[in-house]
């Protein structure tokens, strides 16, 4: 393995290494690790930001490395304290499975799953005795799992920290024990629970742990990204979607978006992003949308995005839906006839906030009352969303 491939894998898209990335490097050049990736199924979409710490680990699967994707059926039963003001709701076994059904389905995408091993942290904490959680327990002091900063915010605010959710990073930590690992990665949010494995392995197993944070980053609309910000890229996403919605982010995350997610050189991304900022922001979308797709969709991804938005046209290519009824309110029908839209709620403000025409006009009345016949209809919801109706025959 080359110095230069090691180096790379530990500081590009990389927030920071613990102890530190020299002491790790020369491990490297020595053998290859054993490392991990924990997460817990909790939900079943995937966004782009989830694919910064996948596509880490996958580099080091590239690299030879022996990697392991943790898939937390026993952490998630108790939750993660999520950062909010309340506890992770417990989820069922069933819950769990078929989360993690979609979520491998999705993030096949980014990892290469004959490279990268997938074992279940149930298989070691639902062993653990009475006697064995007491003495795990006895390895930290209250005072230190009291330091996580979310604690320390419910505290200050006078709102409930329960029991068992004091006692997750520790049993998250004993999966570094479990498996005895080099090497931890995960997303900086994870940090304490991180630095708890390393801790414990030093404790049981009288080694050293490193941890490797990658940043967590901002979404369409400058803040982090989040599904319940909406402002998030799916990396399920259709191509000419996931185009679209890259080309909406700001100027200020490209540089972080290309060192992150693209081999480019960063100092020559930094140069073309400050040139020629529109071609910069094209260049990674194509990317991005190469990576998590391929070459051909990519470049029909750019070419429908030119038709909808730089020459400001009707795409020849879109979905065309058959209605049984003659007429509809408009908000229904973009939202239960076509679903365009999550939801009611959805479609009524993207109809007042004028986001919906029909035949390129502009409706602002979600009761307007739709007219259907055998003579198709064009009907565009936001910026990129468009479908061609009709009546049934």
């Amino acid at each position: 393995m080359s110095a230069k491939a090691t180096e790379s894998v530990l500081s590009q898209g990389v927030a920071q290494v613990l102890p530190n990335s020299a002491s790790l490097a020369k491990l490297m050049s020595r053998k290859k690790i054993r490392l991990y990736l924990g997460i817990d199924p909790t939900g079943s979409l995937l966004t782009l930001g989830h694919g910064v710490v996948l596509r880490k680990l996958q580099q080091f699967a590239e690299l030879g490395h022996e990697v392991t994707l943790l898939v937390g059926n026993g952490t998630v039963r108790i939750g993660d304290p999520t950062g909010r003001d309340s506890t992770r709701p417990v989820l069922t076994d069933e819950i769990i499975k078929e989360n993690f059904k979609n979520w491998k389905q999705q993030a096949s995408r980014i990892l290469d799953f004959k490279k990268i091993k997938v074992q279940y942290n149930g298989d070691w904490l639902d062993k653990l005795k009475f006697e064995d959680l007491v003495h795990l327990m006895g390895k930290v002091t209250v005072q230190q799992l009291l330091e996580r900063d979310m604690f320390q915010k419910r505290i200050k605010e006078g709102k409930p920290i329960f029991g068992h959710e004091i006692i997750y990073p520790l049993l998250q930590g004993y999966d570094s024990v479990a498996m005895n690992v080099d090497l931890e990665i995960g997303g900086n949010d994870q940090t304490f629970n991180m630095l708890m494995g390393r801790t414990l392995q030093k404790v049981y197993n009288d080694r050293e742990k490193w941890v490797l944070t990658t940043p967590i980053i901002n979404g369409t609309d400058g803040r982090k990204m989040s599904q319940s910000y909406n402002n998030f890229i799916s990396i399920s996403d259709e191509p000419n979607e996931m185009f679209g919605k890259l080309m909406s982010v700001a100027d200020d995350v490209m540089l972080e978006y290309y060192e992150i997610f693209t081999n480019e050189d960063v100092t020559e991304a930094k140069k073309f992003i400050k040139t020629d900022p529109r071609n910069a922001k094209v260049r990674l979308a194509k990317l991005i949308v190469t990576w998590l797709h391929d070459t051909d969709a990519a470049d029909r991804a750019e070419q429908d995005f030119v038709t909808k938005f730089v020459k400001k046209e009707t795409p020849e290519e879109m979905p065309e839906f058959e209605v049984p009824h003659d007429s509809n309110a408009l908000y229904a029908v973009i939202f239960e006839d076509l679903k365009l839209v999550s939801s009611g709620g959805e479609a009524r403000r993207v109809i007042e906030q004028g986001g919906v025409s029909i035949d390129g006009k502009v409706i602002k009345d979600h009761y307007f009352g739709v007219k259907f016949s055998e003579t198709p209809i064009v009907i565009k919801v936001g910026k990129r969303k468009f479908a061609k109706v009709r009546r049934k025959k």
